[in-house]
């Protein structure tokens, strides 16, 4: 039965990651191969799409989505460990944050619009970073790690004289740093793959992100596969090694929150 049990699960394993294994093989495909509809008898290896993508301006919009990507994440964990000390401390919003976190993002996306557009921000790249400086998912994450920390620990720093300050950067902040490691993994992987919201807010190929980059590669050479494969690797390419990166933090992250 054991031996069923693994190999049932390989079996669901391979066919759930064919198209990524599809997509890897395609990436190096030469394009004659891809042309000619023989992808199995032409077997070869080419960078030939590799050496395409940087005339298509792809490594500036990378570089760029990691700039973007990274500085949201800088402001999420800021506000969250604030926020989350906040509640901790007995703040009376907790129901508030649960509530937002159960409002679809394109819900949003019209007022968002409207507030941008009023501000005088839109086809800025404050336009992609100001409306998610803060998250609700971030923030009761953090606050579930605060949770955890015992009061007894808090009572006797305050009775030695510390104050908000030395609470939450010099006790607090220490204990919940493993949390905040997955959070930010969490907070970049859903900022990196936002398509619609960049779309809307910015038009100018300059401030593009690296998917909404894709979106119109797409558009340019939809029968190319071979070159979409390969900018498709290369953009999934970040978001997989944070992932191998933190694999168990973020693992452990979600099981003690599920305990909480």
């Amino acid at each position: 039965m054991g031996f069923l049990r693994h190999l049932f699960v390989a079996f669901i394993l391979f066919f759930i990651l064919l198209p990524f294994l599809w997509m890897a093989y395609a990436a190096f495909l030469p394009k004659e191969a891809v042309y000619s509809g023989e992808l199995f008898r032409h077997l070869g290896f080419s960078l030939e799409n590799l050496r395409a993508l940087r005339g298509e301006g792809f490594w500036e919009r990378l570089l760029f989505s990691l700039g973007l990507s990274g500085g949201v994440v800088a402001l999420q964990l800021l506000t969250a460990l604030l926020a989350a000390y906040a509640l901790r401390a007995g703040l009376g919003l907790l129901p508030f944050y649960l509530v937002l976190m159960a409002v679809p993002a394109e819900l949003l996306l019209v007022p968002l619009y409207g507030i941008l557009k009023g501000l005088g921000l839109l086809e800025t790249v404050w336009a992609l970073v100001l409306p998610f400086a803060a998250s609700p998912f971030i923030v009761y994450l953090v606050y579930q790690a605060m949770r955890g920390v015992p009061e007894e620990l808090l009572e006797a720093a305050r009775l030695d004289g510390a104050g908000h300050r030395v609470l939450l950067f010099r006790i607090l902040f220490p204990l919940v740093r493993p949390t905040l490691v997955a959070a930010g993994v969490l907070a970049f992987a859903a900022h990196w793959n936002l398509v619609l919201y960049p779309r809307v807010v910015v038009s100018d190929p300059r401030l593009w992100t690296v998917q909404t980059w894709l979106t119109d590669l797409q558009r340019k050479y939809p029968t190319d596969w071979g070159l979409l494969s390969a900018a498709a690797l290369l953009s999934v390419l970040p978001l997989a090694l944070l992932y191998l990166l933190f694999e168990r933090r973020v693992v452990a992250t979600f099981e003690e929150g599920l305990k909480g």
